[in-house]
């Protein structure tokens, strides 16, 4: 959309097509329902912490048949709000399927095709279902959970990604029976090791019921639900099963192998620093490239694919230091590297803290906030910052611009602390609790 619209902007003629619905995997099933789904979610706790201090609370609990019709609606508003906007910039739109036929030449669904100077694929990601175990047909994905029109009484979702670490807080935190299966050691691989460990911890107290090291052998239809029989010889019925397994770039079916353009291993197509494939006239941006898979950098890439193309200004995006936030309960933010990454490469300090927060220790709510620094200790410049906290998706976004200016260590020190907040640990940890 971004990549469209800019185009339009320069005098371009651009025509946009999309099979499902204008917005893509951020604005219909991903992002912003998930968000908003999170925003529900989190009132449980809040309603309870209310009565604690002090307010007059009641209430019959979460009704999903008065949220689902808003979140609908919502979904809905906004879809009518992207597509208006491309309109007014001269796109146009078509509201079906295309496929590449040939380096410049483009054919919809109902048998018109167009001949185009520049093809640029943005078709995104879908979810990754192990098709090898049996029963698979039986359950969901991160897709579906957008479009049920009840709310379960129990799920398991399989998976330790951030997609299946949200929907767990999110799901327990609107009163469903939650379980998790993870076939490796920890959730959330990739990211900090010792914020992994902290969610995981999380999750425990909130009563989600993880098991790590566990996965599913096999799913039946039983009476009440689905019959999952896991590695590890445990039996449990569940009223859905949800797979968030991962997703896979987009690019099956789209006449891209007719056309001469190679993908990757993953089906990823494969680009340059400027999104170009080896066909000059096929750019591609956002996950069918498999670069890094979030809305504002496949935003960038739009950017820049313009300036490039259509404003004689070669852009590159940077992908190094991309601050990004999962919407777990408590939120968790990261920018830069891990501890462990860091460490292979230099010699560093680590500091860190985990504490209660005021709001927290006066209801006498166990959960803790965890904040993490990673500092080179040649340089002295903050290489990786990783905050637990609510908020922590916002308090991000700023310390991502620290690490881009080059922020020190001694910069953190210096800079005088907001009290009282969470957020004044970031400059108050001032030894470290190891070396590397």
């Amino acid at each position: 959309m971004r990549a469209a619209r800019m185009a339009a902007e320069t005098g371009a003629k651009v025509a946009l097509a999309e099979e499902y619905r204008i917005g893509g995997t951020c604005v219909i099933r991903g992002c912003v329902p998930k968000k908003i789904m999170m925003f529900a979610s989190s009132h449980s706790a809040r309603i309870e912490d209310a009565a604690a201090f002090g307010w007059n609370v009641s209430g019959g609990g979460f009704e999903w048949s008065r949220f689902w019709p808003r979140l609908r609606a919502e979904l809905d508003r906004l879809e009518s709000v992207y597509r208006a906007n491309l309109e007014r910039a001269g796109v146009e739109v078509f509201d079906q399927r295309a496929e590449i036929e040939d380096p410049h030449t483009v054919g919809l669904a109902d048998g018109r095709k167009f001949v185009c100077k520049h093809i640029l694929i943005a078709t995104g990601g879908k979810p990754f279902l192990p098709s090898n175990t049996p029963g698979i047909d039986l359950v969901g994905t991160s897709d579906d959970i957008f479009l049920m029109p009840e709310l379960p009484k129990s799920v398991l979702i399989v998976g330790g990604g951030y997609i299946a670490c949200e929907f767990s807080f999110i799901l327990n935190g609107l009163g469903v029976e939650t379980t998790q299966y993870y076939r490796g050691a920890q959730i959330l691989r990739g990211f900090d090791d010792d914020a992994r460990e902290h969610i995981a911890a999380q999750m425990g107290m909130r009563g989600i019921g993880l098991s790590v090291n566990v996965d599913v052998a096999r799913m039946e239809r039983r009476d009440g639900g689905i019959l999952v029989k896991a590695t590890d010889g445990r039996e449990a019925t569940f009223e859905r099963v949800i797979y968030a397994t991962g997703r896979r770039p987009n690019s099956a079916g789209l006449g891209l192998e007719r056309a001469g353009v190679p993908l990757g291993g993953s089906g990823q197509i494969e680009v340059d620093g400027y999104s170009q494939t080896r066909v000059p006239s096929i750019y591609a941006i956002g996950d069918v490239t498999n670069r890094v898979n979030l809305t504002p950098v496949a935003i960038r890439e739009g950017a820049a694919f313009v300036r490039t193309v259509f404003s004689a200004d070669p852009t590159k995006v940077d992908h190094s230091n991309i601050p990004s936030a999962v919407f777990t309960q408590p939120e968790f933010g990261t920018v830069g590297l891990t501890e462990a990454e860091a460490a292979r490469q230099e010699r560093i300090e680590v500091y860190s803290t985990a504490f209660r927060p005021m709001q927290n220790s006066f209801v006498d709510r166990n959960e803790r906030a965890f904040f993490k620094l990673i500092v080179s200790k040649a340089t002295r410049r903050i290489l990786g910052v990783h905050i637990i906290a609510d908020g922590a998706g916002e308090l991000i976004q700023l310390a991502g611009v620290a690490l881009r200016a080059g922020a020190t260590k001694e910069v953190f020190d210096t800079t005088v602390a907001v009290h009282p907040t969470m957020a004044e640990e970031i400059v108050l940890m001032d030894s470290p609790i190891r070396t590397a």
